[in-house]
């Protein structure tokens, strides 16, 4: 058990700093899994599972299920399921990037989900992501990669030349954002891909032709505690990483006698239409290999609980208006019940009740937040795992600032709030 706020901090900077890209995530979370003594299991093979045993599954690298199957009955007890997503707002790589304009090399970039663009100006950026290659005996693997070093950047265009930028700044995604890499004067001279196998030789000696990519640039500026009491977390990607790192420690850190399951999907910040996002059955399949038998199946869900945690907004100081009067979270105040009419979250008066008792139990406070009627309302995988597998649901956060942008702000106590809670949810409970 982590014991304090200091300790749960330093290991979930650790992970934002290596968790530079859904692949990242995964391969970070796989690493501390294996520590814990979780077996991976593949989709293509028979599984063997072990009434009381520790796994792990992964899907097309960048999610994952953790499961830690307890000593209770399933059919009665249920799962504590928990839910969270890998991926983040960024600038991914097109396919055909190379841009040479004016002697600068540049790459081309798609705006991956709904990405505050402005604070990509000016920043010291990399690139990482999965590389697909073919090799020399004829296979085709993957591999991950990422640059370390600044290798990018997007210069803002200077005052003098937009005077008009400090009262109507707008972004053309496709003109303004591609980042220049090099001086380059000669097309020919500037080739990703040979690039990428170049980089990549350098650690393995197995690659005949690099066939494809899946790239998005990162903010290098590490992940850090701020603030003149320490009181805020500031990092690129907290919106979701934020949520895996606590939903995995819970895991760890719970009895061995309740049932547990940790989801971190992929693609929510695009709708989650894929394979690997909670709209392509991932947790369904998992759930119907280790509960073969339909009726068993059906009686463990209707005992089960998922807890969907993704960031919540908090109110901002300059921009309190843009929040409902009575439902505005503050830092460092508690986790954060996520409610909506339209079932944007799949918050219920019930599984708020349950939240409110867990996090009474192991005193920690607990805030609200419902979107001003007036404004539209985001989503997360709550609503989509609720409806595909038919589990009662709550949504949840870790309030945080600016939202989307490349650097964000969550308070330094609120993620270990939520693990206390989450790791109580986890232990053996009674629940009706």
């Amino acid at each position: 058990m982590i014991d304090s706020i200091d300790k749960f901090n330093k290991g979930l900077l650790n992970f934002l700093a290596s968790s530079v890209s859904p692949f990242h995530a995964v391969e970070s979370m796989k690493t501390l899994l294996l520590g814990r003594g979780f077996e991976e299991l593949k989709e293509t093979d028979v599984w063997k599972i072990n009434s009381t045993g520790k796994y792990f599954i992964t899907r097309n690298d960048s999610s994952i299920i953790a499961l830690k199957l307890g000593e209770n009955e399933l059919s009665e007890s249920g799962i504590r399921m928990t839910g969270a997503h890998t991926d983040s707002p960024c600038l991914k790589v097109k396919p055909n990037p190379e841009l040479v304009k004016h002697g600068y090399g540049q790459l081309g970039v798609e705006v991956y989900g709904g990405a505050l663009l402005n604070p990509w100006f000016d920043r010291d950026l990399s690139m990482a992501g999965r590389v697909s290659y073919s090799t020399v005996d004829g296979q085709i693997k993957s591999d991950l990669v990422k640059f370390d070093e600044a290798i990018a950047v997007i210069p803002s265009l200077a005052i003098h030349l937009d005077r008009e930028a400090n009262k109507n700044k707008t972004v053309n995604a496709q003109n303004h954002m591609p980042p220049i890499l090099m001086m380059c004067d000669n097309a020919d001279n500037f080739n990703l891909k040979k690039i990428l196998n170049q980089k990549l030789e350098k650690t393995n000696n197995k690659i005949n032709q690099l066939l494809d990519y899946e790239l998005m640039f990162y903010d290098i500026q590490p992940p850090a505690v701020i603030g003149l009491n320490h009181e805020f977390i500031s990092s690129s990607r907290l919106d979701n990483l934020l949520s895996c790192y606590t939903g995995l420690m819970s895991l760890f850190d719970s009895d061995d006698k309740q049932s547990a399951l940790l989801i971190c999907n992929d693609h929510e910040e695009v709708g989650s239409q894929s394979a690997s996002g909670a709209k392509g059955g991932f947790l369904k399949s998992v759930l119907e290999r280790i509960l073969p038998d339909k009726e068993n199946y059906n009686r463990v869900l209707a005992r089960s609980v998922l807890v969907s945690a993704d960031n919540a907004h908090g109110v901002h100081p300059n921009f309190s208006d843009k929040h409902d009067g009575n439902h505005g979270p503050r830092l460092n105040a508690g986790p954060v019940i996520k409610v909506n009419a339209n079932q944007s979250y799949a918050t219920n008066s019930e599984t708020a009740a349950l939240f409110r008792l867990l996090a009474k139990q192991v005193d920690v406070p607990v805030q609200s937040f419902v979107v001003r009627s007036d404004m539209g309302c985001g989503s997360t995988i709550g609503p989509i795992t609720s409806a595909e597998i038919g589990v009662k649901t709550i949504d949840v956060g870790v309030p945080t600032f600016a939202m989307h942008s490349v650097r964000e702000l969550a308070g330094s106590k609120d993620a270990y709030y939520l693990y206390s809670v989450l790791r109580h949810y986890n232990n053996e409970l009674v629940l009706a």
